[in-house]
């Protein structure tokens, strides 16, 4: 019995955020699309009011966006919120990292090397590109929250959220996949040997290179 995982219940409001974000994440729904509330509620037999939560709750995450006489729509890929939102992942992240690296332990790196395992297996199958941002988060956490500054993980993590649909793109359509397993393994590398400047700096190159891959791949995707 100790391997039944226990049962979450979810508020049908949860429920259609991970629907409707999956969605947007992965392309199902296009940037610019109109997100049309009854036709939502139909299709996912729900009221309109988890509907509106849920819209409200994806624009807070830089999913949707809500404009006068248009409602809500998709947001769409944007080179220049690739450039902010990246340059301040690196800013902070790397940051977050040098203070973190003096206080990990045996078991933060056991838990990242977990992690990793997970995300390099999910690399490997098409059925699980779902999981790759969530554990791609998982394993910068391990890294991450021995800094001890909760706030700044909060601010990392809705990054991360507004960062997921381009990552996926990248490593979709551009083969960055390798790059990310080979990156992440010299990352674990040098937090184990607490030489915070490499390690530092190899996740900042990680991060801003991504950005570049992606800059590239969205200005195809607009021409």
């Amino acid at each position: 019995m100790s391997n039944i995982p226990p049962i979450i219940h979810k508020t049908r409001t949860q429920l259609v955020v991970e629907v409707l974000r999956e969605q947007i994440l992965s392309g199902g729904i296009k940037g610019g699309e109109p997100l049309r509330q009854t036709a939502i509620a139909e299709q996912l037999n729900v009221s309109r009011i988890p509907v509106r939560e849920a819209l409200v709750q994806l624009e807070a995450e830089g999913l949707v966006k809500f404009e006068p006489h248009k409602g809500a729509t998709a947001t769409v890929l944007s080179v220049e919120q690739v450039t902010e939102l990246f340059e301040l992942r690196a800013m902070i992240e790397s940051d977050l990292l040098a203070k973190a690296i003096p206080n990990l332990q045996d078991a933060d790196f056991e838990e990242a090397d977990r992690v990793l395992n997970a995300l390099e297996n999910a690399f490997k199958r098409q059925d699980s590109v779902a999981s790759w941002s969530e554990l791609n988060t998982q394993f910068h956490t391990c890294l991450y929250k021995a800094a001890n500054r909760s706030h700044t993980l909060e601010v990392v993590h809705g990054l991360n959220t507004n960062c997921d649909r381009y990552i996926r793109l990248q490593l979709l359509l551009t083969g960055g996949i390798p790059t990310a397993e080979r990156e992440h393994r010299e990352l674990l590398e040098l937090c184990q040997r607490k030489d915070i400047e490499k390690a530092t700096h190899l996740l900042r190159e990680h991060i801003l290179h991504a950005a570049e891959a992606i800059r590239k791949l969205v200005v195809k995707h607009l021409d």
